[in-house]
């Protein structure tokens, strides 16, 4: 009997931490959420998401509205478009940032393709490879629920960045945040743990 209470207690408890955790990590994501980019980056970065045949998800085409938004205010801005191509997508990512900024009136002379990446890590580091020598500020694109987690991973690279949000979509919501909650938790792991 008492094995089971306290087999109880142990379970509870955990539960209860899981939950204290997920909430500190919506919390410190939240606060993300709301970044005001600064005028006239030198770069910008798109990150890639999901694209379903050739024709983006919801959750890469807020990326990329907010991107087209942030380039035809700031005209001297390149984009670097980051993404491979996945199972399912008949074209990468990046390729598929790129077309809808075309559709959407951006110079295609102002954006460039990262076609290797399979993660937001791989993102930052191969697209670093573009940035052009003498940048001094760039701006990551990624969604409400991302922007925490794409801009430690940034810093972590060395980058000088900002945030640009994108709206998450309602009905990627509950999905995109419980894998997010998981994806910071490898990260933080990797990082301070394991040491990677």
């Amino acid at each position: 009997m008492m094995k089971n209470k306290r087999l109880q207690w142990i379970i509870s408890s955990f539960v209860v931490m899981g939950l204290i955790y997920v909430a500190i990590l919506h919390i410190i994501i939240s606060q993300y959420s709301h970044l005001i980019a600064p005028k006239n980056a030198d770069y910008l970065i798109v990150l890639g998401a999901r694209v379903k045949g050739k024709e983006p998800s919801k959750v890469l085409a807020s990326r990329i509205d907010a991107a087209a938004k942030y380039l035809k205010e700031n005209t001297d801005t390149l984009v670097i478009a980051s993404g491979g191509k996945g199972p399912g997508e008949d074209i990468s990512e990046a390729e598929a940032i790129k077309r809808e900024l075309v559709s959407q009136g951006i110079n295609e002379s102002r954006i460039l393709l990262e076609e290797r990446s399979t993660d937001t890590y791989e993102n930052i580091e191969f697209s670093k490879e573009f940035i052009p020598p003498n940048a001094e500020l760039g701006v990551v694109v990624t969604n409400t629920f991302h922007l925490y987690r794409a801009l430690s991973i940034a810093y972590y690279q060395g980058l000088r960045v900002e945030g640009l949000s994108a709206k998450t979509p309602w009905s990627a919501v509950i999905k995109s945040y419980s894998r997010e909650y998981l994806a910071i938790t490898k990260f933080y792991l990797e990082r301070y743990i394991i040491g990677f």
